[in-house]
């Protein structure tokens, strides 16, 4: 026996975790795995499970080990090869391909005004369903769509086109159960996106603006990767700005105490916003691939192992956060996993920010006197690849 045997051991195997339980609420199985071992095999889902901070944390930083280029990746599958499963120096290319469309002067002077007028708008849709009404439905999806929408240039289509195919997609990548009607979902939302693609750029290249397809429409990438690329910002870019709202929304109301003092200081609204993404993680977890035989965290992995990295439980590891399954403002602050580290951080981390927390928030509490849960429906938070708030029914004074 080697003294690396004697020191690490294979990852245990967690036969008891199913796909529906983690879609209902997976925490309580985080939870449980992560006390037991940062690694576990997860037969269900067909991945090694990474449960614990330090380990994700090691994974985001570590792409000579740990590939996004995962081999029979869902993601590629749902929404072509996209940079999220390259790594460098190919990913690299395609991030700067970006340009400063989403960066914070870009923000500040272009789009900053853009959210505010579609909160309006998207907030006078929800008054009008009146008080009762599901502010998923009314706001926030259609709210995020918008504001993706004319981010990325698709002058050819709508909000509710963003929606369905965002969520098609969407379910493609988290597709575990190889559901052909999810597949067959996914794939029409697939050349829907790529047909608009084809449509909207020679319209671009002649009027340009300070879109993401305008800017890629001059440059010398491939549209393979153009297309890829848009499909994967279609997923992330909505349902992040989406569920944050709905999670941030449902956790101050369920917390008086720490709604009131973000009220009394608007500048809270940012901090409510990161704790939010930590308490829950609208991408909860994402795939890496093993390059070759490694060990994590004392875990033994073979080369091509296929991990899933549980930013979702990472987020709630009580040895970084205190008290982690509580939602807390004022918290000790520690850096959350929510938008991902290395290479490959968000790149939309600061339109969710702005839109959320500098727009969306302050908007809500500020032009609904009195918003509170209906307590005559109940509000309520599904997934675990992606969560968030499925239907969260509001009421307010009028």
């Amino acid at each position: 026996m080697t003294l690396e045997t004697t020191l690490t051991r294979p990852a245990p195997v967690a036969d008891w975790v199913t796909i529906a339980d983690l879609h209902k609420n997976p925490f309580p199985i985080y939870r449980k795995l992560r006390e037991e071992a940062p690694v576990h095999w997860v037969p269900e889902v067909g991945r090694f499970m990474v449960t614990s901070y330090e380990a994700c944390h090691l994974i985001e930083n570590d792409q000579d080990t740990f590939s996004a280029n995962e081999a029979g990746s869902l993601m590629k599958r749902a929404m072509g090869h996209s940079m999220l499963r390259k790594d460098d120096p190919e990913h690299d290319v395609e991030r700067k391909s970006y340009g400063s469309v989403l960066r914070p002067k870009a923000i500040k002077e272009t789009w900053n005004a853009i959210f505010e007028q579609n909160s309006e708008t998207f907030l006078a849709r929800l008054k009008a369903a009146g008080p009762g009404a599901d502010l998923i439905e009314e706001y926030a999806a259609p709210y995020a769509a918008e504001n993706l929408r004319l981010i990325m240039g698709f002058h050819n289509a709508t909000q509710e086109d963003m929606q369905r195919w965002s969520q098609t997609m969407i379910n493609g990548t988290g597709n575990y159960a190889d559901d052909p009607e999810v597949w067959a979902a996914s794939k029409r939302s697939y050349d829907e996106v790529d047909d608009a693609i084809d449509e909207v750029l020679p319209y671009l290249l002649k009027n340009p603006d300070g879109s993401l397809l305008s800017g890629l429409a001059s440059m010398p990438i491939p549209m393979e990767a153009i297309r890829a690329n848009m499909k994967m910002t279609i997923g992330g870019g909505l349902n992040e700005p989406r569920d944050v709202i709905g999670v941030a929304v449902w956790a101050l109301l369920s917390n008086p105490t720490q709604l009131e003092q973000v009220k009394a200081d608007p500048a809270r609204f940012a901090i409510a916003f990161e704790e939010a993404v930590r308490w829950v993680a609208p991408i909860g977890m994402y795939p890496r691939e093993a390059t070759k035989d490694t060990v994590l965290e004392g875990i033994r992995l073979p080369k091509g192992a296929r991990l899933g990295v549980v930013i979702g439980a990472a987020n709630r590891d009580p040895k970084i956060f205190a008290d982690p399954d509580s939602f807390n403002i004022n918290r000790e602050k520690k850096p959350h996993l929510a938008f991902g580290g290395g290479n490959h951080f968000c790149a939309g981390t600061w339109v969710a920010r702005a839109s959320v927390a500098t727009v969306a928030l302050p908007q809500l509490f500020g032009q609904l006197p009195n918003l509170r849960l209906d307590p005559t429906r109940e509000a309520v938070d599904a997934g675990w690849v992606f969560r968030g708030m499925t239907s969260l029914p509001v009421i307010w004074d009028k």
